[in-house]
């Protein structure tokens, strides 16, 4: 029986259980089941090695497996040489405990797992019969999942998946029975052991297939409709309509019609700068009758400075630039080159190869900062894996990733390449310094996520530089596109947008991977991405539903409501109320979307949920709705800016203007349109009922529900 030296002479404890268990070990049959390929996967299917089970951090009732079975070298040892035996008996298979608890003939916290007459029985105790032999011939070189995508007719359909594994001996098997089946939502779609699906819900589903360390997904679709809607149409307008569109007629979905300009001058104005337009910037684009008017527009908008603001302080929020971590000096300069970037629309390949190859005086050189947000070659390697890959390599940290590719080798290796980084004022390579591996105990070679290792000497930043801002890299281009389309659509075509994996498959497969490729033959323009996604139909969709898309909230069959941004909304409410507000210690007049470091002072910021930009939080933003809405009907930060004499709702009234002049302004200023026949007879019956002594406070009611009105407080 081989037993590997490191595996082995390690465990003195258990000399004398070994003894005993190679005195009654029969000779390894050349026909033995292979450990890693065959034997762990029988554990894997039935959950032993599960983190609810065995492969929990401290393993469950004093015996522990590697999660999933990441380390076979550890479960080798826990399953064959641990408890002298008790485990694997090698003189008597059958009396194994390995074999006795999962098919209940001795208790079991974990029940009765497979039957004595099962395939993973008789496998597990042809491996015990012929001395549980540590040997593996083979690996698995080829996982392949058929079909990953498939569109039913109708609830309770069926779909039956084959899984192929290919090994290094040239062996290809049907491995469907040992494949890890999960549905990303049980109750949408049921999965047998056998690998035979049951669609149980409508819409597009998920379920993961893993099969050692190997992952895969498979997407199934049931249209929300049993019939295509009756006649409508799916207008396109390019590259990313014609994929959307595809998909709405997959799933039976008539598009909501096109928005009419004062919507869509609206989101655009919002989306672009941040900011409101104003109601003459609002008149002369309605009566702009140039068919390209939008184009135009969003031209126009791009090259304003609170476009560079804007985007600025969105970039903001995912370096996390804030003065608590890198200074005030350090802040400042990060994001005032940040603006610098984006005022040149410098290409998303060239910004970050400054970022993570920067050195020298980070008061002065802003790039230089990128490196010292993070506190240690572990962060740093999850840090930039999440902005520049979309993918969150922290879960590969203690053991390989459950969900996805990444290993132990990714994260530390990855770490490695910033482990002579110094991160203080002054950003330089040291002489020495490693990340000691978990596993190994040694110090963890430099390698490229999923990729070969690297020298130990000179600046491995170099090469990570070059493979990540490589037109052919698979994970940046795409990374970059779906933060781009959530910006601008609500949703990102993966969600989370810092969770891209096999696992985890886009909403539009084929458009993300065309957008993607469109994104690098332009040189990475992160602007002529922005146009593209906006010139489309799908951009420009209204946000009222019908009957038919009611339900959609991710195929785009009419645009997705969403909530201002928190420095959005403040800009808001102090442009239509024409009160500042007060940021910090910074004069009256500084706009929200202004601000470089999210710990300037401000209670309506904080309490909207502004990004704190810490490595928690990310670029996630927090705060309570509960908190926030009893502020806005009782604190201060509306109450003040309804009441002010200086503001524009007391300017109006001092100009004489009517109630119906009023009410119209502010519908026009928020919400760029005029009120609705019924809106303005409403109004009118309401304040006209006021004495005219209560006229002022009558008002100053209207504008502060209206303020806090959904509409207002929403880009539809």
């Amino acid at each position: 029986m081989h037993v590997p030296t490191a595996s082995f002479w390690n465990l003195a404890t258990h000399a004398c259980g070994l003894a005993v268990l190679l005195l009654f070990a029969p000779v390894a049959s050349a026909q033995a089941p292979d450990f890693e390929t065959q034997v762990l996967p029988v554990l894997t299917r039935v959950g032993c090695n599960a983190g609810a089970c065995h492969g929990a951090a401290i393993g469950r009732g004093g015996f522990k497996l590697s999660l999933l079975g990441y380390d076979p070298d550890a479960d080798f040892e826990s399953l064959v040489l641990e408890l002298k035996g008790r485990r694997v008996n090698l003189a008597q298979p059958e009396k194994s405990l390995v074999l006795r608890k999962p098919t209940g003939q001795v208790p079991h916290e974990g029940g009765i797992k497979f039957g004595i007459a099962s395939e993973g029985f008789d496998l597990l105790h042809k491996w015990i019969e012929a001395g549980a032999p540590r040997q593996s011939h083979r690996t698995l070189t080829k996982l392949e999942i058929s079909p990953t995508k498939k569109l039913l007719a109708d609830v309770g359909d069926k779909l039956t998946l084959k899984v192929t594994a290919t090994f290094s001996d040239g062996a290809k098997e049907d491995v469907t029975r040992w494949t890890l089946l999960t549905p990303a939502d049980a109750d949408a779609v049921r999965v047998s052991a056998k690998g035979e699906l049951t669609v149980l819900r409508r819409g597009q589903h998920t379920v993961m297939a893993r099969f050692l360390g190997e992952v895969g997904c498979v997407t199934v679709t049931v249209p929300w409709h049993a019939n295509a809607p009756a006649g409508g149409a799916w207008p396109s307008a390019n590259l990313i309509d014609q994929h959307v569109n595809t998909t709405l007629k997959e799933l039976n979905l008539l598009p909501s019609s096109r928005a009419p300009d004062h919507v869509f001058i609206r989101r655009v104005f919002l989306d672009l700068i941040g900011t409101l337009p104003e109601p003459k910037e609002i008149d002369a684009f309605m009566q702009d009758k140039r068919g390209d008017k939008r184009e135009r527009l969003v031209d126009e908008l791009m090259k304003r400075p609170e476009f560079v603001d804007y985007w600025a302080y969105q970039w903001g929020d995912l370096l996390r630039i804030q003065s608590d971590r890198l200074q005030p000096q350090g802040a400042a300069a990060f994001h005032e080159w940040v603006r610098e970037q984006v005022a040149k629309n410098t290409p998303l390949d060239k910004m970050a190869a400054e970022m993570l190859l920067a050195v020298g005086d980070a008061y002065s050189k802003g790039p230089a900062n990128f490196s010292r947000v993070p506190n240690d070659p572990l962060t740093q390697a999850e840090y930039v894996s999440q902005v520049f890959l979309g993918v969150r390599l922290q879960c590969a940290n203690c053991h390989n990733h459950p969900l996805d590719r990444w290993t132990q080798d990714d994260y530390h290796g990855m770490a490695a390449i910033f482990a002579k980084l110094g991160r203080g004022r002054n950003i330089a390579l040291k002489a020495n310094g490693e990340v000691i591996h978990p596993r190994t105990g040694k110090a963890a070679v430099p390698r490229l996520p999923g990729g070969p290792f690297l020298a130990k000497d000179g600046d491995p930043r170099k090469d990570l530089t070059a493979w990540l801002t490589d037109p052919d890299n698979p994970f940046f281009a795409k990374a970059a596109v779906n933060r781009l389309w959530k910006a601008l659509m609500g949703r990102g075509l993966v969600e989370p947008v810092d969770d891209l994996r096999a696992t985890n498959p886009a909403t539009h497969p084929e458009l993300l991977a065309e957008l993607a490729r469109d994104f690098v033959k332009n040189g990475f323009d992160i602007r002529h991405t922005m146009k593209l996604i906006i010139a489309s139909e799908a951009y420009q969709r209204s946000s009222l539903t019908t009957a038919n898309n009611k339900a959609d909230d991710r195929f785009y069959a009419h645009a997705l409501v969403r909530s201002l941004p928190p420095v959005v909304l403040v800009d808001a409410v102090a442009q239509v109320t024409g009160v500042p507000e007060k940021l910090g210690n910074y004069l009256k007049g500084k706009r929200a979307i202004e601000l470089g470091d999210s710990k300037v002072a401000s209670v309506p910021l904080d309490l909207l949920g502004r990004c704190m930009r810490t490595p928690d939080t990310g670029s996630a933003a927090g705060g309570g709705t509960l908190t926030l809405a009893l502020h806005k009907i009782n604190g201060d930060w509306l109450n003040k800016k309804v009441a002010d004499a200086s503001g524009t709702l007391h300017l109006l009234i001092q100009g004489k203007k009517n109630d119906a002049e009023i009410v119209a302004y502010f519908y026009q200023a928020g919400l760029s349109r005029p009120p609705t026949a019924k809106e303005a007879a409403h109004w009118q019956q309401r304040l006209a009922a006021v004495p005219a002594a209560e006229r002022v406070a009558a008002l100053e009611d209207f504008l502060w529900a209206f303020l806090n009105s959904a509409e207002f407080g929403c880009n539809h």
